[in-house]
């Protein structure tokens, strides 16, 4: 089969987003299972290859994905021409950066909708930039959701064969808690073994965390499990999903790293997102430097395919050339991945 077409945010201009592109570009991983394609500005990417050292790669402005070469030591980009790079300096929030990076976001929905390309990878937009542009959503999740007219949706976080998903997300923990409802578990259950199956996992295995400790503890210390959570998951069982728990939080991670479980149900944000990064985000403290930025974000639920690298804009490492890529050549693996199942078994 033909690799998929996938179009490639740039992110928030002044961020490292444009300086990983090029690094993820640089290196053969993205091409072997894509045609890639960035959608940003060329002049920022031209910033970009002087900042990391890869002058050698050779930028190609397109109007369409039709007009992508996708040849090698080349990076296609859709050219959007928002920012003066002259006048726009790295490591800064910017209403002018949030606005291009939202613009950015826009453009690569509308071109998966309309079938140009065949899956979406987004580099990290500055929640504050975006909301001084005056586009007052929460984080990518949700302008997706908004854009596809999407209404039951969910993250999943990916590392190795490690996956998390949240039954909510950017909300305060006091609302998290709230919205622990046998509803909303069952549908990302739902979701949860559904996205194991498009992954090619023929009887994925679900482990449905507790929100309290000890998953309350028979009730001592908190009812969510006996009113909701344990309802949901007899519920999924009736349906014929491998579905178990609620488990400890402090062990199924654990656990489904150990091969129990295909993906687990996170109650919520933090729950799901801190034993990703503890294993994805890996400091040398005596370097002073990120050896590994490793991990996956992706929106489940959408008609289109997205996934996202799992860190954010890293206003701090802005122009100095050493952030690193491989949350992003990840994020394009998983993106291609999904997008070559769906073309192979369209629903």
């Amino acid at each position: 089969m033909e690799r998929p077409i996938i179009g490639i945010t740039m992110g928030d201009p002044a961020s490292i987003g444009p300086e990983i592109t090029v690094k993820a570009f640089a290196r053969p991983e993205i091409r072997e299972v894509s045609r890639p394609l960035v959608i940003g500005d060329l002049r920022v990417l031209e910033r970009a290859r002087r900042i990391v050292g890869h002058e050698d790669i050779a930028l190609n402005a397109v109007s369409s994905p039709s007009e992508a070469a996708f040849a090698p030591d080349c990076i296609d980009v859709l050219d959007m021409a928002l920012v003066d790079p002259d006048r726009l300096p790295v490591g800064q929030v910017s209403a002018e950066a949030g606005e291009a990076a939202f613009r950015y976001v826009e453009k690569v929905i509308a071109l998966a909708l309309s079938g140009e390309v065949d899956g979406t990878v987004t580099n990290a937009i500055s929640k504050e930039a975006i909301n001084l542009a005056g586009h007052h959503f929460s984080g990518h999740t949700e302008l997706y959701a908004a854009y596809t007219d999407t209404k039951r949706y969910t993250m999943m976080l990916a590392h190795g064969d490690l996956r998390v998903v949240h039954v909510s997300t950017h909300v305060s923990l006091r609302e998290a808690c709230d919205r622990v409802k046998k509803e909303r578990v069952l549908e990302v259950i739902r979701i949860a073994w559904q996205a194991c199956r498009d992954l090619g996992i023929e009887s994925p295995r679900v482990g449905v965390a507790g929100l309290n400790p000890h998953s309350g503890e028979n009730g001592m210390f908190g009812r969510e499990e006996i009113d909701e959570i344990m309802p949901a998951i007899r519920a999924a069982r009736a349906e014929g999903i491998d579905a178990d728990g609620p488990v400890p939080p402090d062990t199924v991670f654990s656990k489904a790293r150990g091969g129990w479980y295909d993906i687990v149900v996170a109650m919520y944000h933090d729950q799901g997102h801190i034993p990703l990064k503890l294993l994805g985000f890996v400091y040398d403290r005596q370097q002073g430097r990120w050896d590994a930025v490793e991990g996956v974000n992706i929106t489940l639920g959408l008609p289109i395919v997205r996934t996202s690298v799992d860190h954010g804009t890293a206003f701090d490492q802005a122009g100095l050339g050493t952030a690193n890529p491989l949350s992003l050549i990840n994020a394009v693996g998983y993106a291609a991945r999904l997008a070559a199942r769906r073309k192979a078994a369209p629903r």
